[in-house]
C-alpha cells in the first residue's frame, strides 16, 4: 500500500478505463477529493476520456459534486448506475445522447459486484422482470447511444429469469474512515456501510487498483481487527482528506455511525402538509412486528411519523443501503439512519429484499397507468433512474405506492378534518399508458403480490381488473378532483369510504392505541419448536 495524493490517484485513471465509485446520495461514502482531483485533471490536460462511470446508486448533491464531476464533453463514455437524479449533468448528457446511459437495479449492481469478485458469470435474479430493464422492453438503456446488450433473458426449470452480465474494471476507488499503515481500512464515522468489500475483491479479482479515499492515517497493528471492512491485502492506494464531510450536509453526526441514539423528540417531525397526510395514512397500513422498507421521496415520511405517533419502537424499518431497524433519514442526508439496530453491507440487505424479507414496502410513483403498472424512472424531460424501487417493490408481500395526486405547482389545504385543494398541480399522474415500466400490475398479481396507491386526496387498490378507488378524502368532490385529474376511469369499490378525518388535522393522531387494527395479515409463520407452540407427543410430528 502507498499513500499517494488525490492528484496521484487521478493520474492512475487512462482514457477508455472502466471506474467504480463507492458512496451514495449526497456525500454518503463518496470519495470526493479523488473526484474533484479527477476532475481538475481533465480540465488541466484533457485526460482521462472516454471512461465508463459505474456507482450503485446515484451520488452528488445536486452541485456538481460527485457524478457530475464526470460532466465535461468527452470526459465520459459510459454511465452505468442505478439513479441518475443527484447529477442532473449526466442526465443532460444522456438526453442529447453524448453519452450511453444505462439504469439497472441498485441491488443488482451490489450484488453484480460480487459476482464479479467470485469470477462468476454475472448477475441471474428474477429482480427486473417484466420492467423497462427486461431485455423484452428495453434491457435497461435510457438512450439510442446505449447499444450494447447487458442483460440477457435465460429459461432455468421452467421459469424465466434475468441474468445481468459482468462489466470489466480498471480503477476502483473507495472510502473508509481510517487506514493503517498496511492499508487495512475501518469506517467507524461512515453514514453508510456499501458495498466496499465487494468492490475491492472485484478489483483483485480483474487487476483492477484499488484506492481508498481515508480521513486519517493509523499506526500499524492499532486498528481493532474486527473494525476493519476492507483488508489492506486489497488496497493498492491510500489517499488521505483530513476535511472529509460524513455526508455533504453534516460535517459528523454520531448518530448516523451508531455512535448514540437520540431521543424520539429529537427526531425530525414533519410539518403538516400534503406530505404528512400521505406518510400518515401510508403509515396505517403497518402492524406491529412488520419489517419494512422506507424508499426515497415522500416515503422516507412514514418513519418520522411513525416516531411521532409511538410506534417506531414496535417496527422495524430498514433502507436499502444496510440498515436495519431504527429511522432512516428524510431529507438532504437521505440514506442514513438514526438508531439502527444493525448495519451490514448493501448486498447483503438486497440478499434479505430479493428474498422476500419484507412484510410491507413504502415507496414512490410518478405515473400510474390503469392496470396498476408504476413509472419511477423516466417522465417529462428528466431520466431519474429507480435506485432499489425493482428489488423492492418485486419481492415485498405488499407495496404502499405514495405521492400526490397532482404535480407541479399543487397546493392543498388540511384542517377540521377535510381536505381543500387550493390549487391543482399542472401535470396528471394517472396517466394512460406509463412511460416506463418500473412496476408490473400484471405480474405483481401473478405472483399474488398486493399493492396500494396513497394520495393526499384518494386511495386506490388493484384488482383483477386494475385500479380501483377504495377511499377518498372527506371536502373533495369524486369528479371535479378526481376523475377530472385522471386519463382513464377507475373502478369505484361498492364499499368506497372517506378517508380517516384525522388525517387532516395537525395534532398527531393517536395511533399507538389502536395499532394493528389496521394493515394487513400477518406473514407466513416460521417453524415454532413444538413445546413453544403448545403442542406435544404426537402432535409433535405434525407440527
Amino acid at each position: 500500500m502507498r499513500v499517494i495524493t488525490a492528484s496521484e490517484a487521478a493520474s492512475l485513471i487512462e482514457p477508455g478505463d472502466s471506474v467504480l465509485v463507492s458512496g451514495s446520495g449526497g456525500g454518503h461514502c463518496v470519495p470526493e477529493a479523488v473526484l474533484a482531483a479527477i476532475e481538475a485533471r481533465f480540465l488541466d490536460v484533457g485526460e482521462p476520456r472516454d471512461l465508463t462511470l459505474i456507482h450503485a446508486v446515484g451520488i452528488g448533491d445536486r452541485q456538481l459534486k460527485g457524478a457530475a464531476r464526470f460532466r465535461h464533453p468527452g470526459m465520459l463514455k459510459r454511465s452505468l448506475t442505478s439513479a441518475l437524479v443527484d447529477s442532473p449533468p449526466l442526465i443532460k448528457l444522456a438526453l442529447d445522447e453524448a453519452i450511453e446511459s444505462y439504469t439497472i437495479p441498485q441491488g443488482v449492481i451490489s450484488q453484480l459486484v460480487r459476482e464479479i469478485a467470485g469470477g462468476r458469470p454475472g448477475l441471474i435474479t428474477r429482480t427486473g422482470l417484466h420492467t423497462f430493464v427486461d431485455p423484452r422492453q428495453s434491457g435497461g438503456r435510457q438512450n439510442e447511444a446505449a447499444k450494447e446488450d447487458i442483460v440477457e433473458l435465460l429459461t432455468i426449470g421452467g421459469e424465466e429469469w434475468l441474468r445481468f452480465k459482468p462489466f470489466p474494471l480498471d480503477v476502483v476507488i473507495l472510502r473508509g474512515t481510517t487506514a493503517d499503515e498496511d492499508g487495512n481500512v475501518s469506517m467507524e464515522e461512515e453514514a453508510i456501510p456499501g458495498e466496499m468489500l465487494s468492490c475491492a475483491q472485484a478489483a483483485r479479482r480483474l487487476g483492477a487498483a484499488v484506492v481508498v479515499q481515508v480521513k486519517r492515517l493509523a499506526r500499524r497493528g492499532t486498528l481493532p481487527q474486527r473494525s476493519v471492512r476492507i483488508p489492506g491485502i486489497l488496497v493498492d492506494y491510500v489517499v488521505v482528506d483530513p476535511e472529509q464531510r460524513q455526508t455533504y450536509a453534516s460535517a459528523y453526526e454520531p448518530s448516523y455511525a451508531g455512535e448514540m441514539r437520540v431521543t424520539t423528540e429529537a427526531m425530525r417531525r414533519l410539518p403538516f402538509t400534503e406530505r404528512k397526510i400521505i406518510a400518515r395514512r401510508a403509515a396505517m397500513e403497518i402492524i406491529p412486528g412488520a419489517v419494512c422498507n422506507l424508499g426515497a421521496g415522500i416515503s422516507t415520511g412514514v418513519s418520522a411519523v411513525a416516531a411521532e405517533e409511538g410506534i417506531l419502537d414496535s417496527i422495524t424499518l430498514s433502507n436499502e443501503q444496510g440498515f436495519i431497524g431504527g429511522a432512516p433519514m428524510t431529507g438532504p442526508d437521505s440514506g442514513a439512519a438514526q438508531n439502527f439496530d444493525a448495519m451490514v453491507d448493501q448486498p447483503y440487505q438486497f440478499d434479505f429484499y430479493d428474498g422476500g424479507g419484507l412484510d410491507i414496502a413504502f415507496l414512490s410513483f410518478a405515473e400510474i397507468d390503469a392496470a396498476g403498472n408504476v413509472n419511477v424512472s423516466r417522465f417529462g424531460d428528466t431520466i431519474v433512474g429507480i435506485g432499489g424501487f425493482i428489488n423492492i417493490s418485486q419481492n415485498a408481500r405488499k407495496v404502499v405506492f405514495s405521492g400526490t395526486f397532482t404535480a407541479g405547482g399543487l397546493r392543498v389545504e388540511g384542517g377540521g378534518g377535510k381536505l381543500t385543494v387550493l390549487e391543482e398541480g399542472r401535470h396528471s399522474k394517472f396517466v394512460e399508458a406509463v412511460r416506463q415500466i418500473c412496476y408490473s400490475g400484471a405480474f405483481a398479481r401473478e405472483e399474488g403480490r398486493k399493492a396500494l396507491f396513497v394520495t393526499e386526496r384518494a386511495v386506490f387498490d388493484v384488482g383483477a381488473a386494475g385500479l380501483e378507488l377504495v377511499e377518498i378524502a372527506p371536502g373533495v368532490d369524486l369528479e371535479r378532483d378526481i376523475f377530472a385529474h385522471m386519463a382513464f376511469r377507475p373502478s369505484v369499490s361498492p364499499s368506497l369510504q372517506l378517508m380517516d378525518a384525522r388525517l387532516f388535522k395537525p395534532e398527531p393522531m393517536g395511533l399507538a392505541a389502536e395499532f394493528g387494527k389496521f394493515g394487513h395479515s400477518a406473514r407466513s409463520p416460521r417453524r415454532r419448536l413444538a413445546a413453544e407452540a403448545g403442542l406435544g407427543g404426537k402432535d409433535r410430528a405434525a407440527a
